[in-house]
């Protein structure tokens, strides 16, 4: 089988391209450095050819708003066009935990017009979101206000995730058939967001100290312990925080 991961060289896709080549399919690597570019349109036709799956882990390079926007849409509608001139049978796309109820922010919103395009597209579909990854946990550390030798950051629940787990996830839907759904994929523990800081700052040996603070918000937005968690019955990975950081 040949499937395509758009954003293949990247750190999901990356670890899903070699998923797939281990279990014996051809993967394609797309991206801008493999002669890819979803918003130019430039080696899309070419790359999909043959393909039977698209995985689209690509993310915008800018958080701001209307970058975001404009980012996911024309990738969306140059991808779609693609795909329906070479006859994919699935398309695969990675999405985050909290799209509905984070709509207050701009790099969200521009996630639900992701996922709107994906479900008009006609095309059979699996969306995959995810729980925040370890990986990002050090930008979430350093997005707090600081105070001295303290960090206060939003007092609510996080139930992030090892991006190998995401990757093994991705891989699996890849080869099933497509289920026109919306799944969650979570890690296995859920705490305060300032302990996970305060656990990854220690492991760092970074001296500061987590303060949980209900008026930080994240990344510009209040959150709750439902904005960034997943709902009844999610994908749960099997990497634990402590583990990953001992890795």
């Amino acid at each position: 089988m040949k499937i395509v991961v758009i954003g293949g060289t990247g750190l999901i896709g990356s670890k899903v391209c070699k998923n797939l080549q281990e279990l014996g399919h051809e993967a394609y690597a797309a991206s801008p450095s493999t002669g890819v570019n979803v918003i130019s349109g430039e080696g899309l036709t070419q790359a999909l050819k043959g393909a039977d799956v698209v995985v689209d882990v690509a993310n915008s390079p800018s958080f701001e708003d209307h970058a975001a926007l404009h980012f996911f849409q024309t990738a969306g509608h140059n991808l779609f066009a693609a795909e329906k001139l070479d006859g994919v049978k699935h398309h695969v796309a990675l999405s985050v935990v909290g799209t509905k109820q984070m709509l207050n922010s701009g790099y969200f919103r521009a996630k639900m017009a992701q996922e709107t395009l994906i479900k008009k597209s006609g095309i059979p579909y699996t969306i995959l979101r995810a729980t925040q990854f370890f990986e990002f946990i050090s930008a979430i550390a350093f997005s707090g206000r600081e105070d001295g030798d303290t960090i206060h950051l939003a007092s609510a629940a996080l139930q992030p995730v090892a991006s190998i787990d995401v990757a093994a996830v991705l891989t699996d839907i890849a080869l099933q058939a497509p289920g026109n759904q919306t799944v969650e994929v979570a890690g296995p523990e859920r705490r305060p967001l300032v302990e996970f800081v305060g656990e990854y700052l220690q492991h760092i040996k970074d001296p500061r100290r987590t303060v949980a603070d209900v008026t930080v918000p994240y990344f510009g937005a209040p959150i709750d312990d439902q904005s960034l968690t997943p709902g009844e019955h999610p994908i749960l990975g099997t990497t634990w925080f402590k583990i990953w950081l001992n890795t």
